[in-house]
């Protein structure tokens, strides 16, 4: 039987805080327990949620998650608790860690994060950062593995602007070995250092590919992805990079180009008519609340494996 395995690392900062077997590991126990064929409890344990950013799907599936396994959470909002008056990441991470048995923060800086881990002694969870956004790139390949049951062969082609998200599908992507296309205009291409880890990790090089066309990026694709081109604290870019992005929206168009078996994904929430169709997002293809659901499914077994 299927248990939580203890993660060689204790938290989840990056997709490269775990290594593919772990990633399998964790597909595979939220699988289970999505199809109810696993109990696992962790009671009187308790979930520190510290939002910088808003939140509607990370925070209720962490919540969710979390309850499901027979523990609590405490969302700590930053602007009613002593963080808002400038209390050190160092002081407040020791004290919470004493309250809490993990730790899940949603933040701007990668950094923050690096230093909340730095001072805590429990394990803490990449909630989302403009770095990366690792909890999210779990529950994709998992809506990808139920949908193809395994990554051979798959491409995965991910539309719009480098950002958190694309960079967390590269680095996933690598450890699986699934091919990860990224189309976005000139100059919003991924992190440049993610790029570099990614294909020090692929033993096929020419699984990932960097491109300025979505036409050609779609080509022999079996998930389509995108995500908004301007992520929280973006606001001021909106209008230059809406224009930008003239031609990266996922319509019927560009999923004629794909392979036939092609299903669209995307993390929420979506600019409808913008970077995606109503359409398209309402269209048979469409698993993008499957792939909102696997938030809570991928979160739990995530949280059950540091737990351990």
């Amino acid at each position: 039987m299927l248990k939580s395995n203890k993660l060689g690392n204790s938290n989840f900062l990056s997709s490269l805080d775990i290594s593919s077997e772990e990633v399998f590991h964790i597909l595979e126990l939220a699988k289970k327990l999505k199809n109810n064929d696993i109990n696992i409890e962790f009671k009187n344990k308790v979930l520190g949620l510290i939002f910088d950013k808003s939140s509607t799907r990370t925070r209720v599936s962490f919540q969710v998650a979390m309850s499901r396994l027979g523990g609590t959470t405490i969302d700590l909002n930053p602007t009613t608790s002593q963080i808002v008056r400038g209390e050190p990441i160092k002081d407040t991470a020791r004290v919470l860690s004493r309250y809490c048995d993990v730790i899940a923060i949603r933040t701007y800086n990668h950094s923050d994060l690096e230093e909340y881990s730095r001072w805590s002694a429990k394990p803490v969870i990449n909630a989302l950062t403009d770095l990366e956004h690792p909890c999210q790139a779990l529950a994709d390949f998992l809506t990808i593995k139920e949908e193809f049951i395994d990554f051979k062969n798959v491409v995965l082609t991910f539309i719009g602007d480098g950002n958190n998200v694309a960079n967390s599908l590269i680095l996933c992507g690598a450890l699986l070995g699934v091919e990860v296309r990224i189309a976005c205009p000139k100059g919003y291409e991924p992190n440049s250092s993610v790029i570099k880890k990614a294909f020090e990790i692929y033993k096929d090089k020419s699984l990932l590919k960097i491109t300025n066309d979505p036409n050609k990026a779609v080509v022999g694709a079996n998930v389509l992805y995108t995500d908004v081109w301007s992520s929280m604290g973006e606001e001021n870019f909106k209008e230059n990079k809406d224009k930008d992005f003239d031609g990266f929206t996922i319509d019927r168009n560009l999923v004629n180009k794909a392979n036939q078996d092609a299903i669209i994904l995307h993390c929420l929430p979506a600019y409808r008519s913008k970077e995606i169709t109503d359409d398209v997002i309402d269209s048979s293809k469409s698993r993008i609340f499957d792939q909102a659901e696997n938030r809570m499914h991928a979160q739990q077994a995530l949280l059950a494996c540091l737990l351990s």
